[in-house]
């Protein structure tokens, strides 16, 4: 019976130190050489210097935004009608953004991701608009369409629309779009949906079009390749466009106030609750109603990232 091979021990090169330890609470999450030139712990200070000046300036914002208000006023704050009628809003306008988003978001990601069309280019800038221009020309240039010809027939046909519900007795009257909660959800959507085509954009990008080709060379249509092949290895982008979505949504405040207007128990989100307090100098109002946002935001943000993790999230999506 022969003995195992044993492994000698590789002498270090010269000039070659071992890793630091002073390094070692940082560890990399791809695992690199053995052995590396000169130490690590200029450029990972450097690093650290550079990047903790921003997580500390959060951190400190909200630790001063909690120590500025009670626990005392944030109760006062949730028991407040206006507040409570706000969050509601906030939260039901944010899920339907999302969900708008997302069914416009999948169609267009695809085919920018996938095809080439007469146009592209134009149509690819005009998708970034929503982005870089002012939240404040949003909502005045939604304000101007809807004072147009099409936006006068539009916003009739969707009360002509919405006359049935009063009938029924699930509204209590017929309702527009401008300064009505429809025009809640169409600011928020304008500028939400841009960031879900460009996230979907990049998840479809990364997906290789091998993939596609292979089962369509199984039997599978295009449209059956799409939904059995491509969709389901999108899902993590799926997921983030999404999560930025619906945290967009929620912290929308400059097209709503020029869209919607700012009128308690009506057009009321969140945002528009924070500035109507500033307005009338209750700040800690003000500052309980942004800690609840904060909240908000911290509790989705950890429940998809910890839904988004593997097996997690393939059983949630079954």
């Amino acid at each position: 019976m022969t003995a195992p091979p044993t492994s000698t021990p590789t002498p270090p090169s010269p000039g070659a130190t071992a890793p630091s330890t002073e390094a070692a609470n940082l560890a990399p999450l791809v695992p690199g050489p053995v052995h590396r030139v000169g130490s690590d712990v200029p450029f990972l200070a450097a690093l650290v210097l550079l990047g903790g000046f921003y997580v500390v300036l959060i951190a400190a914002t909200l630790a001063a935004d909690a120590l500025f208000t009670s626990p005392a006023a944030i109760a006062a704050a949730l028991r407040s009608p206006e507040i409570r009628y706000a969050t509601m809003l906030s939260l039901v306008s944010s899920c339907v953004t999302t969900v708008l988003s997302l069914w416009v978001a999948v169609p267009i990601g695809y085919l920018l991701s996938r095809y080439r069309f007469p146009g592209k280019l134009i149509i690819d800038a005009l998708l970034d608009i929503p982005i870089v221009l002012p939240p404040l020309v949003i909502g005045l240039s939604l304000l101007i369409l809807f004072r147009t010809p099409p936006g006068h027939w539009l916003e009739a046909l969707f009360t002509e629309a919405t006359r049935p519900l009063a009938a029924w007795g699930l509204i209590d009257r017929p309702v527009g779009i401008t300064f009505e909660i429809p025009s809640v959800v169409l600011a928020q959507f304008m500028v939400a949906a841009a960031f879900a085509v460009r996230t979907l954009r990049t998840a479809f990008d990364e997906i290789t079009p091998r993939k596609e080709q292979v089962a369509q060379t199984l039997g599978c249509t295009r449209s059956q390749a799409f939904w059995m092949v491509v969709l389901p290895e999108a899902r993590s982008g799926v997921l983030a466009a999404a999560t930025l979505t619906w945290a967009r949504a929620i912290g929308e405040f400059g097209p709503i106030l020029v869209f919607s207007g700012a009128t308690r128990m009506k057009t009321e989100v969140l945002p528009t609750t924070v500035f109507l307090e500033l307005s009338i100098g209750d700040i800690e109002a003000a500052v309980a109603v942004s800690l609840l946002m904060v909240l908000m935001a911290l509790v989705v943000l950890v429940v998809v990232r910890f839904l988004g993790r593997g097996d997690l999230l393939r059983r949630a999506l079954r």
